[in-house]
């Protein structure tokens, strides 16, 4: 849901800025390459240490190149299978990053082995969610599922979590308990979105070969 309302409204907002920068010059490529940079050094510099808040502020600032590389090739009339490509596998690295740096956080000053295993889960099971679908397309299926928490979901949770959890360094209080529960809820709505996709692709796996063997009969 996060992802088809949320997309419409910043591609409205983003595009004279994407306009802009195919004007000075800028390649789609060149955007997705920089937001991804963006969004792992954020990741790994500030989570590690502690510093939620900041290292919020860093990846949200970068996260929106996502938007802004798929508007500028819209407007150059030029979609390219190796920019969707690329495109979707910084996607992954972006992703890995951010739940990458919050593990180590409570693998360390955050001290928790229990949130370190539980972050590492939302980093796995985010990306097997992506895969799944990816998988499923790939051997001719529609795969008509989104499922409960997709990307869009899980990064907005985490971030906005992280964030104000960051808050409790600027003396809020208590506000850092948001982020482990956010981190639980990605986890579990991971699960359920990872099984509501292998549900919808053996069912459309079935009916494919069902339909498959009554074309080899009928011949």
């Amino acid at each position: 849901m996060l992802n088809k309302y949320a997309r419409a409204f910043f591609t409205r907002v983003l595009t004279p800025f994407a306009a802009l920068l195919l004007r000075l010059g800028v390649s789609p490529d060149a955007v997705t390459l920089a937001g991804t940079a963006g969004v792992t050094a954020g990741a790994l510099i500030f989570f590690p240490q502690g510093e939620l808040f900041w290292g919020t502020v860093v990846i949200t600032l970068f996260v929106f190149s996502d938007l802004v590389d798929g508007n500028m090739a819209r407007q150059l009339g030029r979609s390219s299978r190796w920019g969707a490509f690329l495109d979707s596998t910084l996607d992954r690295v972006a992703d890995a990053a951010i739940f990458g740096g919050l593990a180590l956080w409570y693998a360390g000053g955050g001290d928790s082995v229990v949130l370190c295993a539980v972050t590492i889960f939302c980093l796995a099971s985010g990306q097997v969610v992506s895969y799944t679908k990816a998988r499923g397309e790939s051997i001719g299926l529609p795969v008509k599922v989104n499922g409960l928490v997709e990307r869009a979901e899980r990064l907005v949770i985490s971030l906005v979590a992280a964030g104000l959890a960051g808050l409790h360094k600027f003396g809020v209080p208590h506000i850092d308990i948001l982020l482990p529960i956010a981190l639980w809820i990605v986890a579990v709505g991971s699960l359920v979105t990872l099984g509501q996709r292998m549900v919808t692709v053996r069912r459309e796996a079935a009916d494919a070969d069902a339909a498959t063997a009554q074309g080899s009969e009928a011949t």
